[in-house]
């Protein structure tokens, strides 16, 4: 299929912070922004006990208890009390099941320190079965674990890089039970296809429902905002609905933006949509500066032959108002992020003074957006 695509590079624009990206007439392919009804994965867990750790494992009651039941399965009957040392550890598992994944597939997996280990630098995973959340085992999991950092400790002194208690195992598990995804629903003689959109948005929906009919006539259904139905085509059989959902997942689709300004107050970003207007008003925006000073100094007597005065020390305060002129800037009516930057760039405005304009921007009613603070 030829690629109809029009890819013109994005604007970044930073003003002390990024204010946004603006991308005119960018098309996404459908794949990139919604996902297939049916298709997700599912979580494994379980709980593991890791062994050969230098000293750095726990010595709880439950790291003993179960190094005492895998030694019983292995014909040694040991008691909990029997068992010392810190080089034992019990972990936490967890990966995910993916919706294609056959018998016999590896999957990473992640290996958490649960008890008071220090590090699990070193440690090999016995056997794990990893259960859903039915209960039952769908894979299983072993291995030596990969640290992304290490620890060290002395007597008197200790040091450490990143997260020595959390490991992962590339391809650590073996998937037992297989648990393959259904997207396709049946309803009558018609097969369906469900695409659901991570944004919601009923332009965009709508948009991609008119693009599946220009390939398929009739065959997508815009439900909601966020749900589009697609009928298979009965020509299409069982082998080739792989090749149909390509070609209507690959199609391009411009997606609408909508106009709202999102203000973090910890970190001082703000991040403008591209469809964010603003209309026609005058900012005057400044800062008031007080600046408060004590010192100390010390008053000596100084009459002549005389014992009635003392040493004291006096304390003083300097007060200094300092206020910039406020300069009034009119805004005509700005249709684009650029043109919002270059105006509150104009005004030499701090991350600090864009959240108050922008606040006072939505409280007179000039701002033409949703203003979201996290």
């Amino acid at each position: 299929m030829k690629d109809r695509r029009s890819i013109r590079p994005p604007r970044w624009l930073q003003v002390g912070v990024i204010l946004g990206m603006t991308a005119v007439g960018y098309g996404e392919r459908i794949k990139d922004i919604v996902e297939i009804q049916g298709v997700r994965g599912n979580p494994l867990t379980g709980t593991g006990l890791v062994v050969g750790l230098a000293g750095t494992g726990d010595a709880s009651a439950l790291s003993r208890q179960m190094l005492t039941n895998i030694l019983r399965d292995s014909g040694l009957v040991l008691a909990p009390k029997d068992l010392t040392g810190s080089n034992t550890a019990v972990v936490m598992v967890t990966t995910e099941l993916g919706p294609f994944a056959r018998e016999g597939t590896r999957l990473d997996v992640s290996v958490s320190a649960i008890g008071d280990s220090k590090s699990l630098q070193g440690g090999i995973l016995l056997p794990t079965p990893l259960k859903g959340l039915d209960g039952q085992v769908y894979a299983v999991a072993e291995g030596g674990i990969s640290l992304g950092g290490w620890a060290a400790s002395g007597g008197q002194a200790s040091a450490s890089s990143n997260h020595p208690t959390v490991g992962r195992i590339p391809g650590g598990a073996i998937v037992e039970k297989e648990e393959t995804a259904d997207f396709i629903q049946v309803v009558g003689d018609s097969r369906f296809v469900t695409l659901n959109l991570r944004n919601n948005d009923f332009t965009t929906a709508a948009r991609i429902g008119a693009i599946v009919n220009g390939l398929y006539p009739s065959a997508g259904t815009v439900l909601d905002a966020a749900t589009i139905r697609v009928r298979i085509p009965d020509p299409v059989d069982g082998t080739q609905v792989v090749q149909f959902i390509d070609a209507i997942t690959g199609l391009d689709v411009q997606v609408d933006t909508p106009a709202i300004v999102v203000i973090n107050e910890r970190t001082g970003t703000i991040v403008v949509g591209e469809n964010v207007s603003i209309s026609r008003v005058a900012i005057a925006h400044g800062s008031l500066v007080v600046k408060v000073t004590e010192t100390a100094s010390v008053s000596q007597p100084t009459a002549p032959f005389s014992d009635s005065g003392t040493t004291q020390v006096v304390p003083e305060t300097r007060i200094e108002v300092n206020e910039p002129p406020a300069h009034i800037i009119l805004l005509p009516q700005a249709v684009t992020v650029s043109e919002i930057a270059k105006y509150i760039n104009a005004m030499g405005a701090t991350p600090r003074d864009l959240i108050a304009i922008f606040n006072a921007l939505k409280e007179a009613g000039a701002l033409q957006a949703k203003l979201t603070i996290m």
